[in-house]
């Protein structure tokens, strides 16, 4: 059985992160393999992980729009340029989505990549996936199957109003959401201000997880080896383990 996690929010509030520690996590746990979508136009859940992404799907979605060889039915070469944008690792593959579309309608197309991804989600024990802000995306070039979705907003009222917005819209959007989740990242001294706290009491969430401005977090980004490759015993910032014991992990 598959667990589809999803991790969205206002942009800048760190989701990679949340994302790249979620993955390291279900890793230590023994939860292979697992799937790391990144659908945020920067492209950088890879480099959070420390996998270089050979190729993104946007590069495909242009040539199967217009470039499909003459007499290949269109399904069979996108899933054959699909299967090649998957990076593989240990434990891990990275699909990469890249930017957003060009000029011209790429619906069929869209459609296209979006049922390849259903179709190799069934591979994996979990499909982790980082996106843009908001999620208006997800069910129109992802999934519409949502297990845990994981909102992620900083320590200041902007930014839980902003969380707020965002778990309305996930109710409106046509997919299924199992659970919502609140992380407040970058939190000095993991202490929640009080009127910070107060915006989130009003929100239709649980209890938010606290996330720590850490500077093993800061140091491992400056590094440039990704967080597998620091996820050691010695390994000080912080973690994610409650959250994912949430999910039933």
């Amino acid at each position: 059985m598959t667990t589809t996690i999803a991790i969205t929010g206002k942009g800048g509030t760190g989701k990679t992160t949340i994302a790249a520690l979620l993955i390291c996590e279900l890793m230590r746990a023994g939860v292979r393999p697992v799937l790391a979508i990144d659908g945020d136009p920067n492209n950088t859940l890879g480099a959070a992980l420390g996998i270089e992404a050979e190729s993104v799907l946007a590069d495909i979605r242009d040539e199967v729009k217009d470039k499909t060889p003459q007499g290949v039915p269109k399904p069979h070469y996108a899933e054959q340029k699909f299967q090649e944008c998957i990076t593989e690792s240990e434990g891990i593959d990275l699909l990469t989505m890249g930017r957003p579309e060009g000029p011209g309608c790429y619906c069929y197309v869209n459609n296209l990549l979006r049922d390849s991804i259903q179709k190799l989600r069934g591979n994996y024990r979990a499909v982790v996936i980082d996106n843009a802000a908001g999620m208006e995306h997800i069910s129109r070039l992802v999934t519409d199957d949502i297990d845990e979705l994981v909102i992620v907003c900083e320590a200041t009222v902007i930014s839980a109003v902003t969380a707020g917005r965002i778990s309305r819209l996930a109710d409106s959007l046509p997919c299924r959401v199992g659970r919502k989740h609140l992380v407040v990242n970058r939190v000095p001294g993991g202490d929640v201000p009080p009127d910070v706290s107060d915006a989130l009491a009003k929100l239709d969430l649980p209890p938010p997880y606290v996330m720590p401005l850490s500077s093993a977090v800061t140091d491992t980004w400056n590094s440039g080896r990704g967080f597998l490759g620091e996820r050691q015993p010695a390994w000080d910032g912080p973690d994610l383990q409650p959250l994912l014991a949430s999910f039933g992990f």
